[in-house]
């Protein structure tokens, strides 16, 4: 019997060479970035930072010169109601809200008296309207039984308040009052000060006492206004407008090609 032929195997297939490629490190592409890089920031030396703010305060006062508070009010009280009304909220809402406000409470006693239900429906829009009630009626009790009814015009009386702190006070006393006690700091005010060099702190307070060594007692009500404007206007949060800024030679912050730098 024959034996039947043994199959033929297949030829293995020839292994192939794996070539090893040496791959470059992967690099993480960065953020994007504005088109317009912005120039490192200066400093201002410590010795030409007095000369300085004066010369930033001449041209505000001269680009400027209607600077002024932008909250409508006619008494001390009513300032004080719109400064804490403003909040978290803008000048434009509040002077929406007040005309109705003052002529439902235009006294403190009337205040003191609110019912809060009511009070929150005429405030509502300017954000957190049920603190600012609870603040604005407390504020009415208060000047009833500790001030006649009336504001005080003095920081240390007005800080004990409710719903005022020192940046509240500075602008009633600077705005109805004519009293320079210090510099308010709102967010603008903060913003600029930084851009400006005039500061490198971030506490509102510490912020106040870098500025007011600075600048001459009687603009330090002005000041603030200026700033203020001038944040509002042109030196805004996301992309100020460096090109047309009356600061933009001197600024350390500049972003126009040319600017000179502080050392």
């Amino acid at each position: 019997m024959k034996r039947a032929a043994p199959k033929s195997r297949k030829a293995a297939p020839a292994k192939r060479k794996t070539v090893r490629v040496s791959r470059q490190p992967r690099i993480t592409s960065p953020r994007a970035r504005p088109t317009r890089k912005a120039r490192p920031r200066g400093r201002i030396a410590k010795n030409a930072l007095g000369p300085y703010a004066l010369e930033v305060l001449s041209r505000l006062k001269r680009e400027y010169p209607d600077a002024r508070t932008e909250l409508d009010y006619q008494t001390p009280l009513q300032l004080a109601v719109a400064t804490i009304l403003s909040a978290q909220c803008t000048d434009k809402r509040v002077n929406m809200v007040t005309p109705l406000l003052f002529q439902t409470f235009p006294t403190a006693a009337s205040l003191a008296d609110a019912q809060p239900e009511r009070l929150e429906e005429i405030i509502k829009s300017t954000g957190f309207f049920r603190n600012k009630t609870k603040s604005l009626i407390g504020l009415g009790k208060a000047l009833v039984e500790r001030h006649s009814g009336e504001v005080p015009d003095s920081m240390a009386a007005l800080v004990k308040l409710p719903g005022i702190g020192r940046k509240t006070a500075n602008v009633i006393l600077g705005n109805a009052f004519g009293k320079n006690e210090g510099v308010v700091v709102d967010t603008h005010v903060a913003r600029v000060s930084h851009r400006l060099g005039l500061t490198r702190e971030t506490d509102p307070v510490k912020i106040e006492q870098d500025l007011m060594p600075l600048f001459p007692r009687e603009d330090w009500a002005l000041l603030a206004h200026l700033l203020i404007f001038h944040g509002r206007r042109v030196c805004v949060a996301r992309t100020p407008k460096c090109e047309i800024c009356v600061l933009n030679d001197i600024c350390p912050s500049s972003t126009v090609t040319g600017s000179r730098e502080q050392s």
